[in-house]
């Protein structure tokens, strides 16, 4: 092999490795791909409440994704027409007819609280440099659901690529409690735009789909279509519509698209035919029939793995019990600290430690005989004084230690101990606890908001030979 083979190989697999990685396919912890992660971590560091202007948020994102600001705007529309993380404000096109959103500088978003709650937590979440090395970006964020089936995901990488369907979010919450349980449990895509989806050879979510629009044929001379499959905008399935009437798959007077929040999409039939006379040739010869392939693949360990449905939630379900021990103990963590500086000032001040330093000269002194002031005390005490902890005493201003309220500091003692015992009870059931917040999250989304749209049936595949 040449030397130009052998770097043209050479950087050949830099370069894919790259767009697997760092482009194409999600990570399995929070179902992101880099550009979604870092315009989420762009509105936590911008999340004032209040709706920022996309073009601003873009503009912020650029700082951490290299790839120029068409790329963030058009992901950042993607992720907040999901409803799941990002509230929107202004036209952000519309999914069923195709319309593109705005501009960037006339629309606007913020995060839900919903965000927060699942994926916000700086301290379990792993940073490293940005491209420039200016900023820290997050590797991957704490996820407590599995974002990647609810939200769906597809991409192509170098010599691979992913496609995974949306599921009910509901639906996803409901099965990751059952696999806590030890229950069995079956889960299948459903779209936001509703229609009829085949589920026979799903295959765990590695096999495929069939998916139908939804047709209205109770007036025979006019079909209406009321919901699209999943893929498929108002605006091709027209196209669709007129091509198989122009070769003459049709027989048609008319069509007209009213769809704007909801579809409507109305085929006025020629003479002499009648609405259930073609249905079978709407599904055979236009886009009201399609069939879907899936590939589940996701970044698991840095490694393009393809994993199943069940397997990815099993693993969620996992994930979650990790993430709220990790929460557990890091309020435990900071509750301990918080009971020591309580305990250690109301030991300095009832105690009078601070007349030990009046009479002292150095620095080193005054620290000394703060600490040595304790040591009577050491049983009451969580852990060593340290020189931080004299530091904290010594800025107590006097105004503080001559209204100290012994009974308000006692108060304070109670309620961080009354804390501390309840995080005890839930590390002591951390499945009890991990299903508790399951019903949190479902109650948080909202029950009637996020009821299943699309309609599962079996359905023969039309044959294209009978129907001609």
């Amino acid at each position: 092999m040449t030397q130009a083979h052998s770097i043209f190989k050479q950087n050949f697999l830099e370069y894919a490795s790259y767009v697997i990685k760092e482009r194409a396919i999600p990570d399995l912890v929070d179902g992101f791909k880099p550009v979604q992660r870092r315009i989420i971590h762009t509105l936590f560091e911008m999340d004032d409440g209040k709706f920022h202007k996309v073009a601003n948020v873009v503009g912020w994102a650029m700082r951490y994704h290299p790839h120029g600001d068409s790329s963030i705007y058009e992901a950042l529309v993607n992720l907040a027409n999901c409803d799941l993380f990002i509230e929107r404000q202004g036209n952000f096109g519309n999914t069923l007819t195709g319309d593109s959103a705005a501009a960037a500088r006339y629309i606007e978003c913020r995060l839900l609280p919903f965000a927060k709650k699942v994926l916000y937590n700086p301290e379990l979440t792993e940073f490293v440099d940005s491209y420039d090395g200016r900023n820290k970006e997050p590797v991957t964020f704490p996820a407590k659901i599995p974002v990647v089936l609810i939200q769906g995901v597809s991409g192509i990488a170098v010599g691979m690529s992913t496609y995974i369907l949306p599921h009910n979010p509901l639906e996803v919450l409901d099965a990751m409690a059952a696999s806590l349980k030890g229950e069995s449990y079956q889960l299948y895509p459903d779209f936001l735009g509703g229609g009829i989806v085949d589920v026979e050879d799903y295959r765990d979510g590695k096999g495929s789909v069939s998916v139908r629009a939804k047709l209205n044929t109770s007036d025979p001379k006019r079909i209406i279509i009321e919901e699209l499959p999943y893929g498929t905008t108002s605006e091709a399935m027209i196209r669709s519509v007129e091509e198989a009437a122009k070769k003459g798959k049709l027989k048609i007077s008319s069509i007209n698209d009213y769809t704007a929040e909801k579809v409507n999409i109305e085929i006025n039939l020629a003479r002499n035919t009648y609405a259930q006379e073609i249905v079978d040739a709407l599904y055979a010869y236009t886009d009201c029939e399609t069939k879907l392939s899936i590939n589940p693949l996701v970044i698991r360990d840095n490694v393009p793995t393809i994993m199943g449905i069940h397997e990815i939630l099993d693993w969620h379900a996992r994930h979650l019990v990790v993430v709220l021990k990790a929460e557990l103990e890091l309020e435990k963590g900071h509750l301990l600290d918080k009971l020591h500086a309580r305990t250690l000032e109301r030991i300095f001040i009832e105690e009078r430690i601070y007349k030990r330093i009046e009479q002292k000269k150095s620095a080193e002194d005054v620290n000394n005989a703060v600490i040595t002031g304790f040591k009577p005390f050491k049983e009451q005490l969580l852990k060593e004084v340290v020189l931080e902890d004299v530091e904290r005493l010594l800025k107590i201003p006097i105004r503080r230690i001559s209204l100290f309220d012994i009974e308000k500091n006692r108060e304070d003692i109670d309620q961080i101990n009354a804390s501390l015992a309840e995080i005890e009870r839930k590390l002591a059931d951390l499945v009890g606890y991990a299903l508790a917040y399951i019903a949190e999250l479902k109650t948080m989304l909202g029950i009637k908001e996020h009821q299943r749209k699309t309609t599962i049936k079996t359905f023969e595949l039309v044959d294209v030979k009978e129907v001609a």
